[in-house]
């Protein structure tokens, strides 16, 4: 559970969000790990500096003027990839789908379709747990897949491919096209083990192929989230042991698509006739 700065609750909050000016002894005990600084930017315009302690408080200094729905993207953002990294979590750049009683996820930086294909799987009555920002727990032999914020980002076009009327659907914030959908249902909320992680890539038709386990490492290197903000020899080497672990245990294939939007059914059902046909081996 996370609450914000006089939350009424009477609970004990997991993660305490307070936005206020960082004081100069908070500034000074900045050691780059567990307690990290950081500045955020959208585009060249910096919107607001991070602090994040221990994996249980954030501290937003947002740029005055800096409206809501940034400082909370801000938040939803760098600022919890940090927290959640302090905590032990894998966290990826991946939108990942409920599926029989496992997950599957697909891997990729922004704009290349992980909210999108997604948020094709919950129209045809799968359940999302994560878009774009993917935390998993490599404790044991399982990777388990923890459910984030209950939304996705969808472009306008996406939007109205996928059945939605983009007028009725808030922007991201002000500095983006970006559109919110808001799950009020399709979204489950209790932790899943991960089966098969897809990295995305552009191709002339469909096609799925296994990774050998060297590429598939460095793919999932290449997807983490904060690993240039963590940078610390301890968060480094936990980072390449969670990612070595996750290869061992989770089957990760190269997802060639078409760039289209008319061409999200086929690649569902590809994608379905894979799941099927059980894990890969190296």
């Amino acid at each position: 559970m996370a609450a914000q700065e006089g939350d009424k609750t009477g609970q004990s909050p997991d993660v305490v969000v307070h936005v206020r000016e960082l004081s100069s002894s908070e500034l000074s005990a900045v050691n780059g790990g567990n307690l990290f600084l950081g500045d955020s930017f959208l585009g060249n315009l910096e919107v607001g500096k991070f602090l994040v302690q221990n994996g249980r408080q954030i501290v937003i200094e947002p740029v005055p003027g800096v409206e809501e729905a940034v400082i909370r993207s801000l938040i939803l953002g760098p600022s919890l990839s940090v927290l959640l990294r302090q905590l032990g979590f894998l966290v990826l750049h991946a939108s990942c789908v409920a599926i029989d009683g496992t997950t599957i996820a697909f891997l990729g930086h922004s704009g290349w379709g992980k909210s999108t294909l997604a948020e094709v799987f919950h129209t045809k009555g799968y359940s999302i747990l994560t878009d774009d920002l993917m935390a998993i727990k490599m404790d044991t032999d399982q990777a388990i897949v923890f459910p984030g914020f209950p939304q996705v980002k969808l472009w306008s076009d996406a939007a109205t491919s996928l059945g939605h009327t983009p007028e009725n659907l808030p922007l991201l914030h002000s500095m983006t096209e970006k559109l919110v959908y808001r799950f009020s249902e399709g979204f489950c909320q209790r932790p899943l083990p991960l089966k098969r992680l897809y990295v995305l890539d552009k191709g002339t038709q469909h096609s799925i192929e296994p990774l050998h386990p060297a590429n598939a490492f460095m793919e999932l290197v290449r997807y983490s989230h904060a690993v240039n903000l963590l940078q610390t020899p301890d968060f480094t080497k936990t980072h390449f042991e969670q990612c070595q672990k996750l290869v061992k245990h989770v089957s990760v294939c190269r997802l060639r698509r078409q760039f289209s939007l008319d061409a999200l059914p086929d690649l569902v059902k590809l994608i379905e006739e894979d799941i099927k046909e059980g894990v890969y081996t190296s």
